[in-house]
């Protein structure tokens, strides 16, 4: 009973005492349910208050029953036609008997409701619900549209478009797509394999969503493993902070889309996550995208207490960060939807009716605080919107109260994140990396990276923020900056904001890429490379040095290997200098056999055995010369 009554009780607390519903919810101490259960009855009873309204009135159940009173009717009427459970009561309870004696009724009426709103089913009556479209009279900003990005490990966008989305209207604008009602597809510019679906659309049922080959991920956080861009140069990749998977899965899919055949590739993905329950969301995501083959797994690990300088990191090149943060950009995470109440009607006409117990009923329906003011939806802008909880990534929730309890705790995030960053910093072969938050707060983004910078640890190894002009594409021309003093430093920060006309939720992303040191840049200035960057090997594999008096055309007919540049390829050949065996006749032995070769790399590394022996051969020869 204490579910029901509790609920009651916070829905029908003015709005102006102060906080937010979640607030007051999860900061009350004595309350005997579940913090949870009360959140979760007292949103889904305020999303469909309008239909159980009409439902509640035409069945007359506040006249029948006069122990109900209209927001207990609402709650229990919810639960009664809504909940897999039914009502959270015992089977003799007395409020649940007041209402579960109309069920017939109640369920006649609602199905009334449903079909005077034109709709074939309960599933699409849902989905009008959650579109919004039974504010009739809301004159708020737009619906966020529902982002869905195409899992290529298991499908394409284009066989999406001709199956799943083939009903769907093609618009040109993120806008089109934001109408209620409606059911259009918006191809984003920004970010290969993702479009924007109207939020009416439910795909959470299809087969395609059940298999992993569409995910639901917001726009924004789709940006981290998109700006990070993992080449086969690149090496593995770590993602710090993994759960629930979807920037580990998407980085699996970049991946594979580098490469010519993706069951070749011999890259992997370590996946770290502390937490144990949602170590097992990683992995059924992970499993159920198709990445487990490349994605290991470290559940129950934090990514602060490895070593940086571990055989199984060696090969570590980007690392992706996107740690818990105070989820201030993440939509509707403080948001009420109104609250409609039914009212007592008057008896009709010839029905006997006692007057003193209308006048019961006008005393109590006087009480009642009246929903257009008391128990509207409280907007972001409010006075105190962000001044009432921070629930984390974890899900850890942290009421706030004053401006004192915000900067604390913002300074506690911004302290674990920076510690995060600079331990990513000092993986000795790591060439880029990405830093994000869903935060709105400076002190979890700009003012992280610009801690990150100033540390020694980013001086000593390189690390310097990635401009945008080095940015991939669709970052690139992404329009919203950083917000800082310093300008170098606003250009290069990515920032998406909640509630604009982009329609994703608050983000912040910063990338950061590692310069040579002076040492390995001298030393790989003595080999040739070509206008890629790439170094460019002879036959045997070996990087060829910079020499005075090189026939570019003799060049042009040797067997040369192009490879992309890394950290320690000047060391390792510096000093094989032994000009003494003649390279002219070694050329003309071998260049029969490497005719038909691709110039790969394992084309090359076949060859370099056989060329060595051949080399190796000439010695006993030349001593023969020397005897006679």
């Amino acid at each position: 009973m204490s579910l029901y009554h509790e609920t009651a009780e916070f829905l029908t607390t003015p709005a102006s005492s102060g906080g937010s519903l979640k607030s007051r919810i999860f900061t009350k101490k004595d309350i005997k349910s579940q913090p949870a259960q009360i959140y979760a009855l007292a949103i889904e009873s305020c999303k469909w208050s309008a239909i159980l309204k009409e439902v509640i009135e035409s069945a007359e159940i506040l006249r029948l029953e006069r122990k109900l009173t209209p927001i207990l009717a609402t709650l229990l009427v919810h639960d009664l036609l809504l909940a897999k459970r039914g009502i959270a009561l015992p089977a003799v309870h007395g409020l649940r008997a007041s209402v579960e004696r109309h069920k017939n009724r109640l369920g006649a009426e609602f199905t009334k409701s449903r079909i005077r709103r034109k709709l074939g089913s309960l599933e699409a009556l849902k989905a009008h619900i959650e579109a919004g479209l039974e504010e009739s009279a809301d004159t708020s900003e737009a619906p966020y549209p529902r982002w869905v990005r195409i899992n290529t490990l298991r499908t394409s966008l284009e066989d999406q478009l001709e199956t799943t989305f083939k009903d769907f209207e093609r618009v040109g604008t993120v806008e089109g797509v934001r109408k209620r009602g409606s059911k259009r597809l918006f191809i984003d510019a920004n970010i290969p394999n993702l479009v924007a679906i109207s939020p009416t659309a439910d795909l959470s049922k299809s087969e395609e969503y059940k298999s992993g080959a569409i995910i639901f991920q917001d726009k924004a956080s789709c940006f981290p493993a998109y700006l990070l861009d993992p080449l086969p140069e690149d090496g593995d990749i770590i993602d710090t902070c993994s759960a629930p998977g979807n920037k580990t899965t998407h980085i699996a899919a970049i991946l594979h889309s580098h490469l010519p055949d993706p069951d070749d590739c011999s890259q992997n993905i370590h996946a770290f996550e502390k937490n144990k329950n949602r170590a097992e969301t990683l992995e059924k995501m992970v499993n159920l995208a198709g990445s487990d083959t490349i994605t290991k797994l470290h559940p129950g690990q934090d990514f602060l207490k490895t070593d940086p300088h571990a055989a199984m990191f060696k090969d570590v090149g980007a690392l992706l960060l996107d740690p818990s943060c105070s989820g201030s950009g993440i939509i509707g995470r403080d948001d009420m939807p109104e609250l409609h109440l039914p009212v007592l009607k008057a008896a009709a006409p010839g029905k006997h009716t006692n007057p003193k117990d209308s006048s019961k009923n006008a005393n109590k329906k006087a009480k009642l605080p009246d929903p257009t003011k008391e128990t509207r939806k409280r907007k972001r802008d409010d006075s105190d919107g962000q001044l009432d909880v921070l629930v984390d990534d974890d899900g850890v929730v942290t009421a706030v109260d004053t401006e004192d309890e915000l900067k604390a705790r913002l300074v506690a995030l911004s302290k674990f994140q920076l510690e995060l960053l600079l331990h990513a910093f000092k993986f000795p072969n790591a060439k880029k990396i990405t830093y994000s938050t869903c935060s709105i707060h400076a002190e979890e983004n700009e003012n992280v990276v610009q801690g990150a910078l100033d540390s020694a640890v980013a001086k000593e190894k390189g690390w310097r923020l990635m401009k945008r002009e080095e940015q991939i594409r669709g970052m690139r021309e992404w329009p919203v900056r950083g917000t800082s003093d310093n300008e170098a430093v606003a250009e290069a920060c990515i920032r998406a904001n909640k509630g604009d006309e982009h329609g994703t939720m608050g983000f912040f992303l910063a990338g950061f890429v590692r310069d040579s040191t002076p040492d390995v840049a001298s030393i790989e200035a003595d080999f040739l490379r070509d206008e890629r960057g790439h170094l460019v090997r002879d036959m045997m594999g070996f990087p060829m040095r910079k020499t005075q008096g090189v026939d570019n055309s003799a060049l042009k007919h040797s067997h040369v290997e192009v490879t992309p540049p890394r950290d320690g390829d000047g060391e390792e050949w510096d000093g094989f200098k032994d000009e003494d065996a003649p390279a002219p006749p070694v050329k003309q032995e071998t260049e029969p056999a490497a005719k038909p070769k691709q110039p790969g790399v394992k084309a090359a590394n076949k060859h370099a055995h056989s060329a060595t022996k051949k080399r190796l051969d000439l010695i006993p020869q030349k001593k023969k010369k020397r005897k006679k």
